[in-house]
């Protein structure tokens, strides 16, 4: 539980409560969540007592000590291990008697509930029991919810690596795993028909990524030969499904030295390389980040494996890696468009191996592999992995900006939080000692600055971003980093603070500075000097709490709590001293305030050397001297915000009002707790002040919170002034003001009673949790209860109730009393200066506990029979023959008096629900205190199971099981006093009076919903709150608290390093969690059951409201008691039952919603005593008419769709692993043998049922409405089709005949149920009609058959493929994709070339098939085939429909084997009718639909019976395609052909491939929509056979040939074969895997290049190229009809652009520079043409986000600089520019410097182009190249630039125009360009300053440059002056907020320059 405290599930969780929670709980720890980081390192120094002990059990030690810290004796130790010992006895009984549901998993909760309250197994143990679940989890034949259940526990036992050790301690085969998922994502690799027993893809996943860090990492080598042959590119999902199953499954934890080729060095290359035949993906860039930062994380203390300043890595391969995470953030350049393409669509069953975004965030794993490869090797080299992290951030941090921000945003604040989470983690880990780490490796002071620096400024940025949940990663990176280094981060956040708490700045700087604040609070406190603020602080942040903007008032308040738990609220002022006064303190703070302002952001402080030590004590104590007046401050501040509060009964919950009342109390109870004792007594002297002299209706509640937390600080001193205060008050209102004198209905307080409201409100709020204080009071506090419950009347009486409840809660309940930030002998004479900031070690803690004594429970009992019986009282007067309030009165007054007293009742019985003993409650102990049944019952298993003496009783759910053993939770009572007595007596009479009310109210007032409510509500409580206040959720309510308190304090890798009272929670917590675990559930009495069957009647009621509350109090009642739900079933079936027959249909929609949508539908379905009748029921209410319950009938059929299936027949395990894990030390096989004959019995008895049900529901179907028939279907089929009987014959009729009725949504349910029966003959037949076969996958193919690779000889590839070529005589065919694409295995499947038929059929499955045969007759066929026909209902389903196509694929499949009354020729004369003339769309569905099930069914039969099929379909199927295919009908011929060729050997069709492909074009036809889409067929023939397609040849010249094409659609076309041809060309076949693996490590770091174009696809290249070029000089300019230039470029372009959007993209690259570069540009120029010119730019837009290989971008980029400098069409200068930017962007981390500054020049050179167009394009791409680079590249530049520019500016001045006579002026011939080269000087420094458009302060050099800007250019005429204004005006824009800091960087002289360029006077 500890966990569940600590972690949260998954990242979502944390930031659902961003802005509305109480405290944000800053993502308080993903990390352990998220996946658990290897902790699996040395132990720490464990201490103390049970040293050997603990060594056995954990690596490290507990950090808190849970049964120490307990008020009540605890068992020991040997008490545990024998509850675990039965517990794993009686498990071990269960697995053996095959009883997994309920037995195997109520023990495994058990097992689990054992482990929640901490206790310890050894290792051994744990390492066993892991193993049996593993085990388990995987066995065949067992139910998915049990298998998951078993893998949950998997999970549970290996979840922290400090218990078990991967490799040592435990480790796990991956093989069983795999055989679970392979058929998962390789369907076609697996056996037949297993779909139906598969485990769900979520849970087999979730349990491997739990598994995988177990699996033995000496299997790698394995692995990988595993999986890497069925890697290929050419059926793209399973490329896509070996990254996902290699990053699921791959061990990432270091191999012994000795093992072959298992190192990083080995598989890296190879991962590498695999990784660049998928570009343009982004999965593919996510699962290699994640699995090379697992590895990262795990070689971190390898010491074998070299380590550098790139980690594990080289550094191309760290290059990469970079350059991939830039992609990553999609982070947008000038025009480019993503990185990404559609690819990852391609996906298929690969999504299925995708972990979830949400709880595997990228950013994460990008985090983990940068902070993992950090070591002090680093600082020495110029390129490592922090330079690149430095560089990373300084070219994004535009991006980090509030004001832009975008898709981006949540990626970089998530990666800057994760990089500082794993990174504190990490230090805190290695200086622990936790993390073993050699000493080289660790993180050291210097790495730790640098670190801190890179993320510094970023961080700061972000810090004020406009998103909550965004901004919540930057408060806890602020805290990471202030943690790490305080000198760096808090001078800048103190310096950012300040001015937005002065109100100087923006509301939302305000709001962000106060949480952050708050996350740093802590850390302030402990260090010298920050902590002289602290009070500052505080003082500037009371303004803070508003009326006016709650959500400011609720941070302010979370800081204040921040603050008060790290410093003690004591003034340190000494009375000798000179320091008697706060001015010290406050001329220090103003002399820092005026310093960081004067120094700006970049200030330096570094107190540990300014200060000496005596003077920061005098300032810290003179600091303290103003606590009192900021205590007094403060409450006047919360007392006016209480006061301007709306009203209370307005809010909903959530709402900013709520979170305030809800802060107020969390905020103050620290403070309080922490004041000196002279600050308290003001405190309470003022508090005091207020509560009696104010009343404040609509903050009552508020008030009384606060009131609460001054009583806990002192219980002693506030009660002596409160309690005597509230009651004279309190009876001076009753008695002088009349307050609740009379009956009032309705919800709101009367004016006159409010006083006395609130009053009453403060008075319960200062007794509870206060301890025995209160027995000082004990007679004024009974009196005024009395008094109270005499004289009030109306709502009021609801307050009075409260109070009672509180005292009651006080005085029974367990808790601690103690709220002191020190231990309280560690500051014996108070606090001073060195206990700021100071925690208490968990292992110091002592706690002050408030346990009830025998007064207090005397005191309690006393009150809670005074107050019951009287509350009972009124009650029966109410319900007697003259009540004192009429019944008939109007305004409800005697229903608002039942109620009321009915909830005073609740609230008296929730309040000493502590006091009440579940088994006495349960009706197991006499009143004299003996155990009702003598021994108490043996703890050994009788009590297992008392529930299913009758078999029928299926499956008890297993929470019904009732716990067998508990351990002490401080009960306070023992069965011997006589108060014990008295107590549950007078329960037992309160429960028979809710009985009797019950009735009274369903005779006299059945349409009272609110007594209904208010009684159901006290039914629920008297039921639940039983040795736990269960209703009010106590446990969750305390660790919701304590989650969000501890956020601000967690620092992650440090264990609880959290301020005393949070420590004293989380004991509470543990000591709630006990109680609770006793009282989770009990048995039933007699009065449980009665009150039980009165809720299940109410279910049932005519009324909605009291329906809904009926049925809300049942299911929490059913969650308490065991075997609750069999007793109110029938009840509720019975009413059901009854109100169909009269037709009412309030009250059927009652039992449905109870029956079908609350926890009863589990135990209906399961437990065969009741389950025909709900199905009978059910099926009965689809014919009732009215909508709501049609609505509700169709809701529930989705959960019962599983109803009546077979239940587990065999369950495989093996008995060993049982034996080896728990076997216990006696004889238990007599009580195995036992529950298996009852388990088998019940088998039996439950089967025969459903069948029975089964039959009766066939015979249903047959004769009535089809709705009620649909249901029978489905029904009928769960329970008539077994694997044994396969089914009756009146089922296999009805579906026969059903599947042509004439109802369409029937006939479609008899159709799957039809396809279903035929599978289910298929299964028995293939697995020799044996279940044992089934699930061992033991299938008898005939046809299949494995050839071994090695039978090829050396060039196994080349005669693999050979085979392909001849169509004549095949040895065998190979249906899948795979095998050799990139590495050959040890062998792969084939088929035969000539197949056997198959008629293994036995006497079962021939009956049926006879059975069928008959009723297929021609007229059934004619039917079917006329129905195939119909017009669709609705267009959505006008499309090839695969079931019908599977159902006539099993008919035909009867057909040829002869054993239909149809016979073949009947098939062939049908279909022609229903083709008719094939005018009509649905006559071509349905054609196609039967044709494609003759094709596709008969490819594996006998080839006398393929040929008879194919030589009748595949001429029409061809004749058709020749001729009658239409737009209207294309897309069912080419489902249907896609689905005969797809996955199949081409030589198996090779009557269509053959046809399809000879296939040529003709230009000259103008039948433009027959050639494209013959074209389209090709290209579906050449994709689905991929590589294995080897006549490519004839087609591929064809489509050259005709590359100018006249008609649009046949020219895409042709681009995409020419595509789909040269993308399936494309093959590596490695010989071994261990080839592969040595030719990529040969070749380089980074493995082989892949993809290199051939000698031949080169030539190609060039040819149609050139063929362009021609056609391009041919056409004459401005031409507006099609010419061949214009038509043959859009074919190529469609090409090119299906090459570069998918993965052989780098294919490509050779051929950018030349031709690409300069044809797309020409294209780009035809104006005439604006399709072609679109298209083109498309394609060009494409070439710098392809991934290029190191070094081969040199010749791209000098193309683009050559276009750009010599072009000499302008717009092709201009698109240039476009993709310089973005190729440098892109590439940052590869381009070599050269490059970079030949493309720095460039572009400032093209600042001087003739045309102004390309001038300003070429001054933003400077921009954004100086923006987007690292500062060690990007300062030389800006100063290189700057000077250039300036001289520039200098050497060419605006040029002065000579006055002629005549009256005109002359331009100096060279004048034009001297303006270029001015106006590009002044577009290039412009280019400087729009670099940088938020930094702030501005950088050095740009005051400079702005004014120089000013003075010089500003006022020239035309463009110049007209850019400069433009800079100058964009620079002030963007400065807006800043401006008030950015003025102070500039001189005066030249603020007045830019002064007169901006900021002209309006009046001038």
């Amino acid at each position: 539980m500890d966990e569940a405290l600590e972690t949260h599930p998954g990242a979502d969780a944390a930031f659902a409560a961003s802005a509305g929670g109480a405290a944000p709980p800053f993502l308080s720890s993903l990390l352990t969540s998220i996946e658990t980081i290897s902790r699996a390192t040395s132990p720490g120094i464990p201490y103390g007592e049970h040293q050997d002990e603990d060594d056995k059990k954990r690596y490290r030690p507990r950090t808190f000590k849970y049964f120490r810290l307990l008020p009540f004796e605890v068992e020991d130790d040997a008490h545990r291990d024998a509850a675990l010992r039965g517990i794993l006895k009686n498990l071990y009984i269960s697995i053996m008697a095959e009883d997994f549901s309920p037995g195997a998993l109520h023990w495994t909760r058990e097992l689990q509930g054992w482990l929640n309250l901490k206790f310890e197994m050894t290792r051994d143990l744990r390492a066993r029991l892991a193993l049996l679940y593993y085990h388990l989890a995987l066995a065949p034949g067992l139910d998915p919810n049990t298998a998951d259940r078993f893998s949950r526990m998997v999970i549970t036992l290996t979840k922290k690596k400090h218990y078990l050790k991967p490799g040592e301690d435990l480790t796990l085969d991956w093989r069983p795993l795999w055989k679970e998922m392979k058929p998962l994502v390789f369907p076609s690799e697996s056996p037949l028909h297993q779909g139906a027993r598969r485990r769900s893809s979520k849970h087999l996943l979730k349990l491997c990524l739990h598994a995988s860090s177990y699996f033995d990492p000496r299997e790698r080598r394995a692995i990988l030969e595993e999986l890497l042959p069925y890697f290929s590119t050419s059926a793209l999902s399973n490329a896509f499904i070996v990254a996902g199953a290699l990053n699921v499954m791959l061990p990432t934890s270091p191999a012994p030295p000795t093992e072959p080729q298992s190192q990083p060095s080995d598989l890296f290359p190879t991962f590498f390389h695999l990784w660049s035949l998928m570009a343009r993906s982004k999965a593919f860039d996510v699962c290699f980040i994640d699995i090379l930062s697992r590895m990262a994380r795990d070689y971190l203390g390898c010491t074998h494996v070299p380590f550098t300043e790139h980690g594990i890595f080289t550094r191309e391969q760290s290059d990469l890696v970079f350059t991939a995470i830039l992609r990553l953030t999609e982070i947008p350049v000038g025009q480019a468009n993503s990185p990404y393409t559609s690819l990852d669509y391609a996906s298929g069953l690969g999504v299925y191996l995708e972990k979830d975004r949400k709880k595997y965030p990228v950013p994460y794993m990008v985090a983990r592999w940068i902070a993992h490869s950090l070591s002090p090797l680093c600082l020495k080299h110029e390129s490592s992995v922090l330079a690149s992290l430095e560089g990373l951030m300084e070219s994004i941090d535009t991006f980090f900006h509030p004001s832009n921000q975008g898709s981006w945003t949540g990626f970089l604040a998530q990666l800057t939080y994760f990089l500082t989470d794993i990174f504190v983690s990490r230090w805190n880990r290695e200086q622990s000692g936790e993390l073993d780490v050699p000493p080289e490796r660790r993180i050291n002071d210097e790495l730790k600055r640098r670190f801190v620096l890179a993320l510094r400024e970023v961080t700061f940025m972000g810090l004020f971003a406009k998103s909550s949940k965004v901004v919540n990663y930057y408060y806890s990176t602020l805290q990471g980093l202030a943690y790490l280094e305080p000198d760096l981060m808090l001078p800048g956040a103190l310096q950012r603070f300040y001015p937005s708490l002065q109100g100087l700045v923006e509301v939302h700087r305000t709001t962000s500075s106060l949480c952050g604040l708050q996350m740093i609070a802590n850390i302030m406190a402990k260090h010298k000097g920050y902590r002289c603020h602290i009070t500052a602080l505080l003082a500037l942040a009371l303004p803070g709490i508003d009326a006016n903007d709650l959500g400011k008032t609720q941070y302010t308040l979370n800081f204040i709590q921040a603050v008060a738990y790290s410093i003690p609220f004591v003034p340190l002022v000494r009375e000798d001293d000179k320091i008697h006064d706060t001015s010290l303190a406050m001329n220090w703070v103003q002399g820092e305030m005026e310093r960081m302002e004067r120094e700006g952001q970049d200030v330096k402080i570094c107190y540990r050397e300014e200060l000496s030590d005596e003077d920061e004590a005098n300032i810290l104590r003179s600091s303290t001297a103003g606590l009192g007046e900021f205590v007094l401050a403060l409450l006047g501040k919360v007392f006016a915000l209480l006061e301007n509060l709306p009203d209370s009964s307005h809010l909903r919950t959530g709402s900013p009002e709520d979170n305030v009342i809800n802060t107020l109390p969390a905020a103050l109870t620290p403070l309080f707790a922490s004041l000196s004792p002279e600050l308290f007594d003001m405190a309470l002297e003022k508090l005091a002040t207020f509560v009696s002299t104010h009343v404040v209706h609509q903050a009552r509640d508020a008030m009384a919170w606060i009131c609460n937390a001054l009583c806990k600080a002192n219980p002693e001193k506030t009660l002596k002034v409160f309690i005597p205060m509230l009651i004279v008050n309190i009876r001076n209102e009753i008695d002088y003001n009349g307050a609740a004198s009379d009956r009032s209905s309705g919800t709101e307080v009367l004016p006159r009673d409010r006083a006395l409201v609130w009053h009453v409100s403060m008075l319960s709020m200062c007794v509870v949790h206060v301890g025995a204080e209160v027995l000082k009071y004990r007679d004024e506090l009974f009196g005024i209860a009395e008094y109270m419950q005499q004289k009030c009347r109306g709502l009021p009486t609801i307050h009075i109730s409260n109070y009672i409840h509180h005292l009651l809660l006080n005085l029974t309940h367990t808790y601690p009393i103690d709220n002191a930030l020190y231990e309280p002998d560690s500051v014996p004479n108070g606090p001073d200066i060195h206990d700021w900031g100071r925690t208490t070690h968990p292992a110091d803690l002592t706690i002050k506990w408030h346990r009830p004594s025998p007064a207090e429970i005397l005191f309690a009992v006393e009150l809670f029979e005074s107050q019951a019986r009287s509350a009972a009282r009124k009650i029966e007067k109410l319900m007697s023959d003259d009540p004192p309030v009429s019944r008939k009165g109007k305004n409800k007054e005697w229903s608002d008096e039942l109620s009321r007293s009915l909830t005073a009742l609740r609230l008296i019985i929730s309040g000493v629900a502590t006091l009440f003993d579940p088994e006495r409650a349960s009706g197991q102990r006499r009143s004299n205190g003996q155990a009702a049944n003598g021994d108490g019952g043996d703890a050994d298993g009788g009590a297992m199971m008392e529930l299913d003496d009758d078999p029928l009783a299926e499956v008890a759910d297993d929470d019904e099981l009732k716990r067998q053993f508990h351990y002490p939770a401080g009960y306070p009572l023992s069965p011997e006093e006589p108060a014990y007595d008295r107590i549950h007596d007078l329960r037992e009479e309160i429960g028979r009076l809710l009985s009797r009310t019950h009735d009274f109210l369903n005779v006299n007032q059945e349409d009272d919903v609110a007594c209904f409510t208010a009684l159901y509500a006290t039914y629920r409580t008297w039921i639940t709150d039983v040795g736990i206040e269960r209703s009010a959720h106590p446990l969750e309510r305390l660790l919701r608290l304590y989650k969000a308190d501890i956020s601000p304090f967690k620092i992650s890798g440090l264990r609880k390093v959290y301020p005393r009272p949070l420590l004293i929670k989380r004991a509470d917590a543990y000591q709630l969690q006990r109680v609770k675990y006793n009282a989770a559930y009990r048995k039933k009495s007699e009065l449980d059951k009665q009150l039980l069957l009165n809720l299940a009647e109410s279910c049932t009621s005519s009324y909605s409201d009291v329906r809904r509350v009926a049925q809300g109090a049942q299911d929490s009642s059913l969650k308490v008691l065991i075997g609750g739900r069999p007793l109110v079933i029938p009840v509720v079936l019975d009413r059901l039952r009854r109100a169909l027959d009269e037709n009412d249909h309030d009250r059927i929609k009652g039992a449905m919603y109870t029956l079908l949508f609350t926890t009863l539908i589990k135990t209906v379905m399961r437990d065969w005593r009741f389950a025909p009748d709900l199905m009978r029921l059910y099926i009965k209410t689809a014919s009732v008419d009215k909508a709501s319950i049609q609505a509700l009938g169709s809701s529930a059929l989705y959960p019962l769709l599983d109803f009546g299936k077979p239940l587990e027949r065999m369950i495989l395990y093996d008995p060993k692993v049982i034996d080896a894990a728990i076997r216990p030390s006696e004889d238990c096989s007599a009580s195995i043998k036992h529950r298996n004959d009852f388990i088998r019995e019940r088998r039996t008895k439950v089967e025969a049922k459903k069948a029975a049900l089964g039959l009766e529901l066939t015979k249903m179907a047959r004769e009535s409405h089809w709705k009620v028939a649909s249901r029978c279907a489905i029904f009928a089929l769960n329970c008539t089709l077994r694997f044994d009987t396969l089914g009756n014959s009146e089922f296999v009729e009805l579906v026969a005949k059903g599947t042509n009725d004439p109802h369409p949504s029937l006939r479609s349910n008899y159709l799957s149920a039809f396809s279903a029966l035929f599978t289910a003959i298929d299964m028995r037949a293939v697995y020799s009609h044996s279940y044992k076969n089934y699930l061992m996958e033991d299938e008898l193919d005939i046809n299949k058959r494995n050839v071994l690779v090695s039978s090829y000889g050396p060039d196994v590839t080349a005669r693999f493929l050979e085979q392909f070529e001849n169509y004549d005589n095949p040895e065998y065919y190979v249906d899948c994709d795979h095998p050799g694409w990139l590495v050959w295995g040890k062998e792969f499947t084939a088929s035969r070339a000539d197949p056997e038929p198959f008629l293994a059929y036995d006497e079962v499955e021939e009956r049926v098939r006879d059975q069928i045969g008959q009723i297929i007759t021609k007229d059934w066929l004619q039917q079917c085939f006329a129905y195939l026909k119909q017009e669709p209902r609705d267009s959505g389903a006008d499309r090839f429909r695969m079931q019908n196509l599977v159902l006539l694929m099993n008919v035909f499949d009867l057909v040829h084997y002869g054993k239909t009354a149809a016979t073949f020729d009947d098939i062939v004369d049908l279909v022609k009718d229903v083709y008719g003339d094939g005018s009509d769309k649905h006559q071509h569905r349905a054609t196609a639909e039967i044709l494609g099930a003759l094709l596709a069914g008969s490819v594996d039969d006998p080839k006398e019976m393929r040929d008879r099929a194919w030589g009748f379909a595949a001429p029409m199927m061809l004749k058709i395609i020749a001729d009658d295919l239409t737009p209207d009908n294309l897309s069912y011929w080419m489902t249907c052909l896609h689905v005969v060729i797809d996955a199949k050997d081409p030589r198996r069709c090779r009557e269509l491939t053959e046809a399809l492909a000879s296939f040529r074009l003709d230009s000259s036809s103008n039948a433009a929509f027959k050639e494209s889409a013959k074209v389209q067929l090709v290209e579906f023939i050449i994709n689905d056979a991929g590589w294995h397609f080897r006549h490519e040849k004839p087609i591929l010249e064809d489509c050259l040939a005709h590359l100018d094409h006249p008609y649009k659609s046949v020219r895409e076309s042709i681009g995409r074969v020419i595509a789909t041809i040269y993308r399936t060309r494309y093959h590596e076949s490695f010989r071994d895997v261990s080839t592969l693996l040595d030719a990529n490590k040969a070749a380089s770091s980074i493995g082989l290049r892949a993809y290199q174009p051939t000698e031949e696809f080169a030539a190609t290249i060039r040819d149609v190229f050139a063929r362009l070029e021609k056609w391009r000089l041919e056409r004459e300019p401005g031409q507006q009809t099609p010419s061949s230039y214009t038509s043959g470029s859009k074919t190529v372009l469609i090409w090119l652009d299906s090459m570069l959007s998918s993965q052989e993209c780098i294919q490509l690259v050779p051929f950018f520079p030349d031709p690409f570069i300069d044809q797309l540009l020409h294209m780009m120029d035809v104006k005439e043409d604006p399709e072609l010119m679109k298209l083109a730019y498309h394609v060009y837009r494409h070439l710098p986000n392809v991934p290029f290989r190191q070094g081969e971008d040199e010749a791209f980029i000098a193309a683009l600089i050559r276009v750009g400098k010599t072009a000499s069409s302008w717009h092709q200068r201009l698109r240039a520019l476009v993709n310089m930017q973005v190729i440098y962007f892109r590439r940052l981390f590869l381009t070599q410097p050269e490059q970079r500054m030949m493309l720095f020049d460039a572009v400032g050179d093209m600042l001087a182009d003739p045309q102004l167009e390309v001038r300003d394009c070429a001054s933003a791409t400077l921009a954004g190249m100086i923006r987007c680079s690292p500062a060690r590249v990007r300062n030389p530049v800006i100063l290189q630039l700057k000077e250039r520019f300036e001289r520039e500016l200098r050497e060419n001045p605006m040029p002065k125009r000579r006055r002629l006579p005549s009256g005109g002026t002359e331009t100096p011939v060279d004048a034009q360009r001297q303006i270029v080269r001015r106006h590009a000087a002044v577009l290039g420094l412009g280019a400087l300053i729009e670099a940088f458009p938020y930094a702030t302060p501005p950088p050095k050099w740009m005051p400079e440059v702005l004014a120089g800007l000013a003075t010089r250019a500003a006022n020239d005429p035309g463009v110049v002056g007209k850019a400069t204004k433009g800079i100058l005006a964009e620079f002030k824009k963007t400065r807006q907020d800043s401006w008030g800091v950015d003025q102070k960087y500039f001189t005066s002289e030249q603020l007045e320059d830019l002064e007169g360029v901006l900021w002209k006077s309006y009046f001038a």
